[in-house]
């Protein structure tokens, strides 16, 4: 039964409700500042992973260290023997006997340390993750229905560690100089996504659920779909980049807009069975990188002019912000391909598409959940 007021009681006094507005009971919300500051520390340690992974194949470093040890391989070579043991690994690939026979010494522990460096980050990164889920799972601060999604996160790391050593045991077989191309972008493809979930659920993190449930009844439906599938064209050309590295396609046609005085490459299907030319054949694999990335800017021009329509100004600087940042990759990815793919611009142009592919996936996720503004910002 309620109790009696009487009218000079303060209005101050009224019992708090426990209820957001909307009904959206706070009850269940968790850390979610803190876990989002966690996430985007891996964000972060995801990109400067990514590149470091490309300095690593720039620099034919992968193959230094021929062994998987998840944990005691933690310790790099410690003495003068262990040095020499694992050189004496390294001379027995193909690799060092068909392309670097005669390296010295100090040339092998340059590349060891590359190969050491991107290790120890994969490791780095999953105790971070480790110790973050770990530690906010015991204090039970994960917000109702995050745990899944956490640990999806963790079971990708995870798999990541052993697709990058699947990668690197095909490049120690008969015969082979490098990775298998197919392997390196199914490595690289797996970061992308890594950091794609990463990066969409730091977003979500950043609004409450009351926000984004309200924020979705007035999401741009249309422009919703249509940035899906920029996302997908986007990842598409990302697999292709990633091919065109692992066999060193971009340094094969060096002139611009034509390859070798022609649209075509020459002879791109002189490989069999045929379907090894899509993975294996540089100019074919360079050519499909060129058109796929002419029709990805084709697109973003397009999905830019819907944008423009909306009446969110988030919206349309975000979409602004993607179509810079498209004109700016495609201008890079002309210019490597007119030097011969130098390390120092092929690693700007893959660190352009990380950020690239951050920005795709925020115009994606602003698109469904509007960012609230005035009427007088409308």
């Amino acid at each position: 039964m309620a109790t009696k007021r009487t009218i000079f009681e303060d209005v101050g006094d009224t019992p708090k409700q426990t209820a957001a507005p909307g009904g959206i009971s706070r009850a269940g919300q968790g850390a979610r500042r803190a876990i989002r500051a966690w996430l985007m520390a891996l964000f972060g340690l995801v990109v400067v992973m990514i590149v470091v992974g490309g300095l690593t194949r720039l620099t034919d470093s992968g193959l230094s260290i021929t062994e998987w040890k998840p944990v005691t391989g933690a310790m790099p070579p410690m003495s003068e023997a262990a040095w020499v043991e694992e050189f004496d690994k390294y001379r027995a690939i193909p690799e060092y006997q068909l392309q670097n026979r005669g390296m010295t010494m100090a040339e092998f522990k340059v590349i060891y340390w590359w190969e050491w460096g991107h290790r120890q980050l994969g490791r780095f990164i999953g105790l971070v993750w480790a110790v973050g889920f770990v530690a906010f799972a015991v204090s039970r601060k994960i917000p109702t229905g995050w745990t899944p999604k956490l640990l999806f996160i963790g079971a990708l790391g995870g798999l990541q560690g052993f697709i990058g050593w699947w990668m690197v045991s095909s490049g120690l077989e008969e015969g082979m100089l490098d990775v298998a191309s197919y392997r390196l972008a199914t490595h690289l493809g797996l970061a992308f996504v890594i950091f794609g979930f990463i990066a969409w659920y730091v977003y979500q993190l950043g609004r409450s659920q009351a926000d984004l449930l309200q924020a979705r009844r007035s999401g741009n439906a249309g422009l919703a779909r249509l940035s899906t599938i920029l996302v997908g064209f986007a990842f598409l050309q990302i697999i292709l980049g990633a091919l065109v590295a692992g066999i060193d396609a971009g340094r094969a046609f060096p002139d611009w807009p034509l390859m070798a005085g022609g649209f075509l490459p020459p002879e791109p299907l002189s490989l069999t069975p045929v379907w090894r030319n899509f993975f294996e054949d540089a100019g074919l694999v360079q050519f499909m990188h060129r058109m796929v990335g002419y029709a990805l800017f084709a697109y973003t021009i397009f999905v830019w002019t819907r944008a423009r329509r909306s009446a969110n100004d988030t919206t349309r600087f975000t979409f602004n912000a993607i179509m810079a940042v498209m004109t700016l990759q495609v201008a890079i990815g002309i210019v490597t391909v007119m030097y011969s793919a130098p390390w120092q611009i092929a690693i700007v142009h893959q660190l352009v598409a990380v950020i690239l592919w951050a920005l795709i996936l925020r115009g994606r996720f602003v698109a469904q959940y509007p960012v609230p503004q005035t009427i007088k910002g409308a």
